[in-house]
């Protein structure tokens, strides 16, 4: 079983950056395609960004893509996602998600290990 903790969300003004981490343990992360998903309050958790294991391969939301960059670290157990020129609408819980799936399916079907979430609020 792997944990996934994630860090790195506070409160920052439109076209701000923001790197978000998440932390693997129990297994490495090396076993797993990640990924990033999001939630406001009311709407469905919505894909955001997913990276193979070997970091070669990455897909993204069209609303983020030239703004985000999912990575990942797998000798530190760690996958990151760099977000630049923050608008408003990127408000939102961010949750780290790691399945043993290709990651092309994250954006359809749910991966099975997922952290806690980390807050990102972006004013105007």
């Amino acid at each position: 079983q792997v944990d996934l903790v994630e860090s790195g969300g506070g409160v920052v003004q439109a076209g701000a950056s923001l790197r978000l981490s998440c932390a693997a343990s129990g297994r490495p992360l090396s076993n797993y395609a990640t990924g990033w998903f999001r939630q406001v309050p009311g709407k469905h958790r919505e894909f955001v960004a997913s990276i193979s294991v070997s970091g070669v391969t990455t897909y993204y939301t069209d609303s983020v893509k030239g703004r985000f960059t999912i990575s990942r670290d797998n000798e530190k157990n760690l996958a990151y996602l760099q977000m630049n020129n923050l608008r408003p609408d990127d408000t939102a819980v961010y949750y780290c998600a790691a399945d043993t799936s290709d990651p092309y399916y994250f954006r359809s079907y749910p991966p099975s290990k997922w952290g806690r979430g980390t807050q990102v609020t972006v004013s105007s």
